[in-house]
């Protein structure tokens, strides 16, 4: 273990004193390979005793949605837990209060949101220090992870999360692909969409390389130096955007999860307005105090935003809709035939057409076929097969 460190401690060094040019970007781009595989091994020790790289805590997912609590010791996690579901995650001064993940539920809008207050991370959590393995693998799973920064603490420590999880393989995007961040001072490394590239292995004809767009970042070089890395000597590789040699490595290594998440700024109580209005330039932010109860109703909002959910309500033959108990889809599966599944998996087979009322359709009601796209709130009625 102390000789992959040794590795990775080495090619961070020397990518540090590296320039980057167009003269160097072939070398930069082969460090950056040989980083990620080193970091992949780090994380999932080859050896039969290595038992738990990797592995999460043991909480079964439940609900509609799973909300991750991520950050430092002592920046208000358990509070903001005990404030926004009523379960009781012990608080206290000194660092390290919560060892374990605790669970709680949020009820909003309809949608049972189950919503994890994970152990403090340190700096080093990418590389196996403390918990960081277990905490940062739990996050993985989640929907959507609420990183926590204390508002009296430098805003540094958002950039020290950031590479940790960016570390573990987690790469997190705004669902909506409208959001513009005009100063680059503010731009969100975290928060991105996933590569408009496409990768597809053969068995002979070598290296593929063509773009759609102008590239500034890739070459034909660079890519194959990185696929020789990997032992992919023969591949069609196609770029849709001015893709760089991390987006490539990405997509090779295939164990990114890209994850919405939300910057929230707890401790507003303690700092000056003009304090806050910088902290305003923050994009994917939201300011609240967990402990006097400050806006989190517009926490909700931030996180029922970014979960991007779709509330479906029922209509049984004969009888009004059920506006109290809606089907809950995500916004990039909501047609008839994921609604039909999320009620049961062979709810399908049965399924003969859909009448729909809501925004989705142009008549009220209208008869659709298993792949119409529903939108939020629309009111479905299935009609079985005799």
């Amino acid at each position: 273990m102390s000789t992959v460190m040794q590795k990775i401690k080495d090619i961070e060094d020397e990518m540090a004193k590296t320039q980057k040019n167009k003269a160097t970007a072939h070398h930069l781009g082969l460090l950056k390979a040989k980083l990620a595989k080193l970091r992949r091994e780090l994380l999932t020790p080859t050896t039969k005793g290595a038992a738990g790289a990797g592995e999460g805590f043991d909480v079964t997912k439940s609900g509609d949605a799973r909300v991750g609590l991520v950050g430092f010791p002592s920046v208000g996690k358990s509070t903001l837990l005990n404030k926004l579901t009523g379960t009781f995650s012990e608080v206290a001064s000194y660092e390290f209060t919560t060892l374990t993940c605790i669970p709680g539920v949020i009820m909003y809008r309809g949608a049972k949101i189950q919503l994890l207050d994970l152990p403090g991370i340190i700096e080093g959590a990418k590389d196996g220090k403390g918990r960081g393995r277990q905490v940062i693998s739990t996050a993985r799973t989640c929907n959507c992870i609420l990183i926590v920064l204390d508002a009296i603490k430098p805003i540094t420590h958002k950039r020290l999360i950031e590479k940790e999880l960016e570390g573990f393989g987690i790469r997190g995007y705004y669902p909506s692909p409208t959001f513009v961040v005009e100063e680059e001072l503010v731009v969100a490394l975290l928060n991105k969409e996933p590569p408009n590239l496409t990768f597809r292995r053969k068995e002979k004809g070598g290296i593929n390389f063509t773009s759609t767009v102008p590239n500034t970042h890739l070459d034909l070089e660079t890519v194959k130096a990185i696929c020789s890395e990997y032992r992919m000597h023969n591949a069609d590789i196609t770029l849709r955007m001015d893709a760089t040699a991390d987006d490539l490595i990405d997509v090779i290594e295939g164990s990114r999860v890209y994850i919405p998440c939300v910057y929230v700024i707890n401790k507003i109580d303690q700092i000056t307005l003009e304090e806050l209005q910088i902290l305003d330039r923050l994009p994917h932010y939201c300011p609240i105090s967990a402990h006097l109860e400050w806006n989190l109703d517009g926490l909700l909002e931030k996180i029922w935003e970014y979960l991007s959910l779709t509330r479906i309500y029922t209509k049984p033959k004969g009888m009004n809709p059920d506006y109290n108990d809606p089907v809950i889809l995500s916004s990039r599966k909501r047609t008839i035939e994921d609604f039909c599944c999320r009620i049961h998996k062979d709810f399908i087979k049965q399924f003969k057409y859909a009448l729909v009322w809501g925004s989705s359709v142009k008549h009220k009601p209208q008869k659709v076929g298993k792949e119409h796209e529903l939108e939020d709130e629309d009111v479905v009625q299935i009609i079985k097969k005799i």
